[in-house]
């Protein structure tokens, strides 16, 4: 991954500790793979952000964050994905995730029209849960595993990609100077 790029971007370590709201949380925020910019902080952040976007509650970014305290896996990167679902994304994240779990527990869909209304969870989403719930679970769970995989291929990619870039820097080095020695 484009660390540097990463680095740029990402707030840091220092503004976290040091804020007032969250000196509470001490030595959590002092574990360094929560903002260290490697391959399995990095992985598993994604795969802790991703899993925390399909989950339905709402606070996905405390969940995101306690996620990578527990996991040991960068911080930032974590929040941020959760963002995956944002009120734009959401009905259709979620419609599949419930598509999902009728096909999973072998249900008939049902038409269903959200409505953000008291009456609207109390009835409809009574009726719906449990396919609704196991495709977010399902859908949460291959979507961390894929994104830690992509995140690791990527990340593979890229190194083995800036060693063959200073190989060739290095033999072009020497045939410079070789040239000049002759």
């Amino acid at each position: 991954m484009p660390r540097r790029l990463l680095k740029r971007y990402l707030p840091d370590h220092r503004s976290f500790k040091e804020h007032k709201h969250l000196r509470w949380l001490g030595d959590w925020l002092h574990d360094p793979n929560l903002w260290h910019l490697h391959r399995r902080s990095v992985s598993g952040a994604f795969s802790v952000g991703l899993f925390m976007a399909f989950v339905p509650v709402p606070f996905q970014m405390v969940l995101a964050a306690l996620g990578a305290m527990i996991f040991r896996v960068n911080l930032p990167i974590s929040v941020a994905l959760v963002w995956v679902s944002n009120p734009f994304t959401m009905p259709a994240m979620f419609w599949f995730c419930y598509q999902v779990g009728t096909w999973l527990l072998g249900r008939p869909e049902r038409q269903v029209r959200f409505q953000l209304s008291w009456e609207w969870l109390s009835t409809t989403m009574l009726a719906i849960w449990q396919p609704f719930l196991l495709g977010c679970f399902v859908v949460a769970v291959v979507a961390a595993v894929l994104g830690n995989i992509a995140v690791r291929i990527v990340w593979r990619l890229n190194v083995a990609a800036h060693h063959r870039r200073r190989v060739r820097a290095r033999a072009l080095r020497r045939a410079r100077s070789y040239r000049d020695l002759s």
